[in-house]
């Protein structure tokens, strides 16, 4: 088990870290942790506390200081730590890394974090912050990664209940909850929500309430649900994220968007608008939104914008 401890008295010649990871995380978990830990103890100081729950977080970003933080955990890890340094008003001040230790990763693969954990300790070690964009609703609630709208955010919602539904079936680890998300993903493509909404990007209509879609979504990242290239132009140090609009409703049609996905060449489609921009709207509905991992709903209308240089992030 890796415990809550303190920063080690030797000579280091790397900004002091304090490494966050979850309190429920199992065995084989700390046993990677503890791997990742001996590569950064030895040339910096590091300080490990795990937490479970946002008040937990928030004292102990509290007590960070001046020190980089290291997120040890996945999307939704990251994700959980950004939102509090935002709320905080400590996340332009921030230096952030990152040691995956998820099932998706996806954060980490669009941004060239190694996904072997020793690599990614070597990339934190090597101290090269590069300026990170945002992604910010209207009520000031942050987006690290994607966040989208229409079929992909009902395949997570209803992975979600199934997720619920199985966890119970098993001991500890080893149960059923995680078929819950390819449950989910294999019901919505066999009945996919069809959404009417109007979308405009930095004030251009790219679809109206008159033409229904199949989803839509706004990439800082590039990549969803473990891999999938959904806005594969994404980068999250350009000043503008990218936004994803398929119109593939027909049952051939989904087919082949789902092929075209892939390979990442769906935004090649004639029945898929691609652009870039700051802002977009969402309105009409109702739908589902699933913002890096999270669901809420349904709603009638959302915006989103980016803030370019919002934190750094310790990259390769």
């Amino acid at each position: 088990m890796v415990p809550a401890d303190t920063p080690s008295d030797s000579v280091r010649d790397v900004d002091p870290l304090l490494v966050i990871t979850n309190s429920d995380a199992g065995t084989s978990d700390e046993e990677t942790l503890a791997s990742a830990l001996a590569v950064l103890r030895s040339r910096a100081s590091v300080e490990v506390q795990a937490t479970s729950n946002p008040g937990e977080l928030d004292g102990v970003l509290h007590r960070a200081g001046s020190r980089h933080i290291v997120v040890a955990g996945g999307d939704g890890s990251l994700h959980a730590v950004i939102a509090a340094l935002h709320r905080r008003n400590e996340l332009k001040n921030a230096v952030v890394g990152l040691l995956p230790m998820g099932t998706g990763n996806d954060f980490a693969r669009g941004v060239g974090v190694p996904l072997e954990i020793e690599e990614a300790a070597q990339v934190i070690l090597a101290d090269k912050p590069r300026k990170m964009d945002l992604i910010v609703d209207e009520v000031g609630e942050i987006v690290v990664n994607s966040v989208h709208v229409g079929a992909g955010a009902n395949a997570s919602r209803r992975g979600h209940r199934w997720k619920e539904r199985l966890h119970s079936i098993g001991v500890g680890k080893a149960n059923l909850g995680k078929l819950g998300y390819p449950i989910g993903a294999a019901l919505t493509a066999w009945r996919p929500p069809i959404i009417r909404v109007r979308v405009e990007v930095d004030g251009q209509v790219v679809v109206d309430l008159d033409e229904p879609i199949l989803m839509a979504a706004v990439g800082n990242g590039s990549s969803v649900g473990g891999g999938a290239e959904l806005t594969p132009g994404a980068d999250p140090r350009d000043g503008r994220f990218d936004v994803m609009v398929s119109r593939s409703i027909g049952p051939i049609a989904r087919l082949s968007y789902a092929a075209h996905l892939g390979f990442a060449k769906h935004q090649e489609r004639d029945d898929v608008s691609y652009l870039r921009g700051t802002r977009v709207s969402i309105t009409g509905g109702p739908f589902w939104v699933s913002a890096d991992g999270e669901i809420d709903g349904p709603e009638r209308k959302r915006t989103w914008h980016i803030e370019p240089e919002a934190y750094s992030m310790l990259l390769p």
